[in-house]
């Protein structure tokens, strides 16, 4: 018998289903209260609190729209996503391949439920509440090329090329609407491909995204859209008081046509009016500090910063599975090479220093949390090198060493290849990011001093499993552990159905006591 199960229903007082909500009341363990007494000595204090968890059932007719929806991760996303609606099957050499969605964890991993005859019982992840289906997104986006996303993909040239010629007539009759074109804040060798652009100032511009996100949602009769940016990485933006350090600075900016205005901001504003959700895939500081307000102020969730796919992944792992061992490494050195237009654009210095902060940042909470091994403000040496190699195409590879001290002056190094295929990596991870947010989205919440439910906080935290660089609310703890951040996902989700989180104590294999 298979111990993969595609439902459950919760048998608890604590749980109540309806045919609109599902509402949990739940006990939360939060974290102890620590007081530093006048010897050093600590006193640690449990806390609990009771939270109610409500959860809309019926899942958003949704649409993703993407920005750079005809670069290699907007066309091999959508035309993924249309192989699977058509179920198609393709060979390469001799081997046949199906569509599927591996890599995706909403629809590719499972969550231990419980037990089953002392054996553990599983779900799908999309199995722990209701969740919008990946075949059932409405895609649409923007890009400063005018090509049909059928000559997206061949320029992409991801797929193997039998799944393209079955594709190519459904990508065909996708074309991108035209989208902002800021020589300054990308390469200056993405000029040849900015075909597309929205004419005017970047007030005519907001308003334009504004009313293209408005027709899509109308033209398809969409209940929600959420809007992600996976176009250029841009420069970062200097932060200049009266610029953009506030909501109406920043709104009057893009009034003025202040050159500081990044084209990403632009679409997270006009996604934030309109109320849509906005996800920033790129490592460039989008979110300054007035659009973080703005989405504050209008009650609309955003999330970023920058995809976590292939090399940083492997580091929030290993640095994670190093530190926690007592093992104290010392240098770290992350060599990558690609050829998709995302090395291009990132050969150039400014473009390549916002993708070198979100890669180094990964370790930071995890070397934190052990002053054991490091003192105050020390850190392992840290570098990231990122070349330009047209050969390789989408297939990066990525190169590390791990230099660390171990027993008694002993070092060990572990050195790492690993070959991503940089969008069938990505693509997962958008599909991921859109479904999760468009839950968060029909997700409240209320404690006891509480008079009604509330909505999660405007920034999504909680998706920081598929992000590089998380965006968290100020005051909040940067978490970059990878087992930390999918426990994190899952105990909530768990909670929202009045279940307690997986703590792997497994207690009754342990503790069996006399009979």
């Amino acid at each position: 018998m298979s111990n993969l199960f595609q439902s459950f229903h919760v048998v608890s007082d604590n749980v109540k289903y309806t045919d609109d909500e599902i509402i949990a009341t739940y006990a939360y363990d939060g974290s102890p209260s620590v007081q530093v007494k006048a010897d050093g000595t600590l006193t640690v204090e449990p806390t609990k609190v009771e939270y109610q968890f409500k959860t809309v059932r019926k899942v958003a007719k949704t649409g993703m729209l993407l920005v750079g929806l005809g670069g290699n991760n907007g066309s091999t996303v959508t035309g993924s996503i249309i192989a699977n609606r058509l179920g198609l099957v393709w060979k390469k050499r001799s081997t046949e391949y199906k569509s599927n969605y591996f890599g995706s964890l909403t629809q590719a991993s499972t969550v231990r439920i419980g037990t089953n005859n002392g054996q553990d019982a599983y779900v799908p992840f999309y199995g722990l509440l209701p969740m919008v289906a990946p075949n059932d997104l409405v895609i649409g986006g923007w890009d400063i090329n005018n090509s049909n996303l059928a000559e997206a993909m061949a320029r992409a040239d991801v797929f193997d090329s039998d799944l393209q010629r079955q594709l190519a007539p459904h990508l065909e009759k996708i074309v991108p609407m035209p989208s902002i074109y800021e020589p300054d804040f990308i390469a200056a060798n993405q000029e040849e491909r900015a075909n597309n652009v929205i004419p005017g100032t970047k007030q005519e511009a907001l308003e334009q995204i504004r009313k293209d996100i408005r027709d899509f949602k109308a033209k398809n009769g969409l209940d929600s859209a959420v809007i992600l940016w996976t176009a250029n990485t841009e420069r970062f933006a200097d932060i200049i008081p009266g610029v953009n350090d506030t909501a109406e600075a920043l709104l009057q900016s893009i009034r003025d046509n202040h050159p500081e205005v990044a084209p990403s901001t632009i679409f997270a504003v006009a996604s934030i009016l309109e109320g849509s959700i906005f996800i920033n895939g790129s490592p460039q500081n989008t979110f300054v500090p007035g659009c973080l307000q703005l989405a504050e102020r209008e009650g609309v969730h955003i999330a970023g910063d920058d995809f976590k796919s292939g090399q940083t992944k492997m580091k929030s792992v290993l640095v994670d599975f190093l530190v926690s061992a007592g093992i104290k490494p010392l240098a770290i050195t992350s060599y990558n090479h690609l050829g998709n237009n995302d090395g291009k654009n990132l050969s150039a210095p400014k473009q390549f220093r916002s993708k070198e902060i979100s890669k180094s940042n990964v370790v930071d909470d995890m070397v934190e949390s052990n002053h054991i091994l490091y003192k105050e403000n020390e850190h392992p040496d840290h570098t990231v090198v990122i070349k330009y190699v047209p050969t390789v195409g989408d297939s990066k590879r990525a190169m590390d060493e791990y230099v660390s001290e171990i027993f008694m002056g002993g070092t060990n190094t572990i050195a790492l290849h690993n070959t991503c295929e940089d969008s069938l990596l990505a693509a997962p991870l958008i599909i991921d990011l859109v479904i999760l947010a468009e839950l968060m989205s029909r997700i409240s919440y209320k404690t006891a001093d509480m008079t009604e439910f509330a909505p999660f906080h405007s920034v999504l935290s909680i998706l920081s499993f598929l992000l590089k660089a998380p965006l968290v609310p100020d005051g909040t703890p940067v978490v970059n552990a990878l087992f930390r951040q999918r426990a994190c996902l899952e105990n909530i989700f768990r909670a929202c159905v009045g279940l307690p989180p997986e703590n792997h104590m497994l207690l009754e294999h342990k503790a069996f006591g006399k009979k």
